[in-house]
């Protein structure tokens, strides 16, 4: 059994499986595992009833994709989770593409768009998770961070302060952007204008 370990191991074990080190990775495993199996649930959870694929298993895609990139340079905690998000997005989309594939365009996958219900604003918008995708990297090519911060909010799980941290920015333009995203997608996935 491993024992707890701070923020700062993680970080310390982070840059030595960075520097090449094996029995790093072999320490980290068990340290990020329940928290990636978090973001995986949280990310299933908003797919179709049918869905295919389990959290276990986007987790060990996600982490084999991690750890297939050779010249990753893991910084701390955060980015190694917001990384970890972006792949879990990677993942979804590569899965919903064959799933299409399969059906040859029948069905969608869905997805609810909303991270968390804001006090009188409760509504529940189901995207289909290629058509999310492709409205993201439209949105990133013109606002990157904004796209960056849909990213980390509902793929990554992430709240508006650890957010603001792992993009070096401040709480309010974090609460900006994450409003101005939204509306963005909305109108991009076909909301009301």
């Amino acid at each position: 059994m491993v024992a707890a370990e701070g923020p700062d191991d993680l970080t310390r074990l982070l840059a030595a499986w960075s520097g090449g080190e094996k029995a790093a990775l072999d320490r980290l495993i068990p340290l990020v595992y329940a928290e990636l199996r978090v973001q995986a649930r949280r990310q299933l959870s908003r797919e179709r009833r049918n869905h295919t694929l389990q959290p276990t298993a986007l987790v060990h895609e996600a982490f084999l994709r991690l750890a297939g990139q050779n010249r990753a340079q893991w910084q701390n905690r955060r980015q190694f989770f917001a990384v970890a998000a972006q792949t879990m997005r990677r993942v979804l989309v590569d899965h919903a593409r064959a799933h299409a594939a399969a059906k040859r365009g029948q069905g969608k996958t869905l997805i609810a768009l909303e991270d968390a219900p804001e006090p009188g604003r409760q509504p529940e918008v189901d995207v289909d998770v290629l058509a999310l995708d492709e409205a993201l990297d439209r949105l990133a090519a013109l606002d990157p961070r904004q796209a960056r911060v849909v990213e980390l909010r509902y793929f990554g799980g992430l709240s508006a302060e650890d957010t603001a941290s792992a993009l070096e920015v401040s709480l309010a333009t974090v609460n900006r952007d994450w409003a101005m995203a939204r509306a963005w997608l909305f109108r991009a996935l076909g909301g009301v204008t």
